[in-house]
């Protein structure tokens, strides 16, 4: 990864050859854009340039394809008249700038063509080496990869500068985030023009610079990884993981769900070809089990088994929920509980008496047992206590599930106080394995681990790279932003503890999260 290249384009880096390019900050709306490729996302990304007023006009190597995708496309105009969401008068006025193109040649007057096929680096270069061919000097190319360099894709054009990434998600007509990424030798206004073309055409783009994965990609490895971790180390079954990262964390989907929807193959491969081209980081370090599932040709939702079963009337499994216990009629809160503090409001709320005493930051239960926030530690390393961890919440008054966590010497009575302190609150309780760190609060400070090493890396803005997290796979909050809610202190604590007891190298923090926690001491200390 070329860290020196910062996400404007290529300010830090010898310019190449000049562009014929107009200082329009967009592709103007009576100008053509063209999509090179007919499948789910070409078409998708040609129905927002269609919408947004531009003439469009759609190429596929595959005879016949691009009729069909006009169309495929025409129907889907239909189906929004229908729905109120496009009235008549605009639709007739779409279908009649729509074409199908028989032959590249036919997108010589395109201002923009976005290229949406096969992710093969050598056919991507082709296809571009002949568009070059064929469109003007001021055309701004633009290619949909999610996982290739864009640096590489442009590197044999004779004007690479006007060479640009557009990655889409999707359904791009309904998912609002472009990830516009500059590759190494994409010159700075013609970045800025693809940036704010899609913001014209109602998308929220985000600037990044060419880096495995881009933003969204390299990022979202641990949603995954530390799950599949849990998982694999026998902490607790994905029904389970799924609805602590759900119902505690505030995830939308929990990560066995979500690989089930997108497919094992395609989620797998994301995250080999991330890692692969760090070098085999061992951050973003692939999972067996996972591939032994991929290996097995249980994909998920598309082939009717993947983690779960989608086979016609196959119940989904349930998570592991504790039975209801009584809850302690009063506890002692030692110190300051950190991201956990409003459980004590809860807890009174409740009728539990709460006593407050100095100390270290854990709830002391009348059995005498400990109650502490995951901080990477394990339970089993307390010879003489009975220890308890419970999982970090996005908002502890919101969630509907706590997770607990402990070890053989915790007696059965002083698990069920624990077990009914948060049932008082009206939570449901999983308890899981002995596991350092335990679900929702490793996965998220991996994530802000990755997100600031970004950042410092000048791969995106802190705010880019939030905004991207929530829009581009539905984050509950920024990976940065909860860090900063959390503490960048205690989460590069946890990852020191988590890298104590796995000194791989993929729990260490990174320097860019480290920076962020002396940053924080410092403020706090005026």
């Amino acid at each position: 990864m070329s860290a020196n290249v910062t996400v404007r384009g290529s300010d830090d880096v010898t310019a190449s050859e000049p562009t014929a390019l107009a200082q329009d900050r967009t592709v103007s709306v009576d100008r053509t854009v063209a999509v090179v490729g007919t499948g789910t996302m070409g078409q998708g990304i040609a129905q927002v340039a269609l919408v947004a007023g531009h003439p469009v006009r759609l190429y596929d190597s595959a005879p016949g394809r691009a009729g069909e995708a006009v169309a495929a496309l025409t129907a889907r105009l239909d189906r929004l008249v229908e729905k109120g969401r496009l009235d008549a008068t605009a639709r007739e006025a779409a279908v009649g700038r729509l074409h199908a193109a028989a032959d590249l040649a036919e997108l010589a007057d395109a201002a923009l063509v976005v290229e949406a096929i096969v992710e093969l680096l050598p056919v991507k270069q082709q296809l571009f080496a002949e568009l070059e061919k064929v469109v003007g000097d001021d055309t701004v190319l633009a290619t949909n990869t999610s996982s290739l360099s864009v640096t590489a894709i442009a590197g044999g054009l004779r004007l690479p500068g006007r060479f640009v990434g557009l990655h889409f998600f999707n359904p791009a007509p309904l998912l609002p985030l472009v990830e516009v990424v500059s590759g190494f030798a994409t010159d700075a206004d013609v970045a800025t023009r693809a940036y704010e073309t899609m913001k014209a055409w109602g998308k929220t783009p985000v600037r990044c610079a060419d880096t495995p994965g881009f933003i969204v990609n390299r990022i979202a490895r641990p949603f995954y990884a530390e799950a599949l971790r849990v998982y694999e180390e026998g902490g607790a079954d994905p029904a389970t993981i799924d609805a602590a990262l759900r119902d505690c964390g505030g995830f939308k989907m929990g990560p066995f769900e979500l690989t089930d929807l997108i497919g094992q193959d395609v989620n797998e491969a994301v995250t080999r070809s991330v890692w692969e081209s760090f070098h085999q980081d061992p951050k973003f370090t692939p999972s067996l089990a996972q591939r032994r599932l991929v290996e097995s040709g249980r994909l998920g939702r598309k082939t009717g088994q993947g983690w779960f079963s989608y086979a016609e009337g196959a119940e989904p499994p349930s998570p592991h929920t504790a039975e209801p216990a009584e809850a302690p009629a009063k506890i002692v809160v030692r110190g300051d509980l950190g991201p956990a503090e409003p459980l004590v409001g809860l807890f009174e709320e409740a009728g539990i008496k709460v006593r407050r005493k100095g100390g270290p930051g854990y709830i002391a239960l009348p059995g005498g047992g400990r109650l502490g926030l995951a901080d990477g530690e394990t339970a089993f390393e307390y010879y003489n206590e009975e220890i308890i961890y419970f999982d970090l919440a996005l908002d502890y008054a919101r969630a509907s599930r706590i997770v607990l966590s402990t070890g053989d010497r915790t007696a059965p009575e002083t698990l069920r106080e624990a077990v009914g302190l948060f049932q008082a609150l009206g939570k449901q309780v999983s308890v899981i394995g002995d596991v350092p760190g335990m679900i929702v609060a490793r996965t998220v400070a991996m994530l802000a681990d990755l997100a600031a090493d970004a950042v410092d890396r000048g791969v995106a803005t802190a705010e880019d790279v939030d905004t991207a997290m929530r829009l581009g796979v539905n984050y509950p909050a920024g990976p940065l932003e909860w860090a900063e809610k959390v503490g960048h202190r205690p989460t590069v604590g946890l990852l020191r503890e988590l890298h104590e007891r796995y000194p791989t190298g993929r729990y260490a923090p990174s320097v860019g999260l480290v920076r962020r926690a002396y940053a924080e001491d410092a403020e706090d200390s005026r």
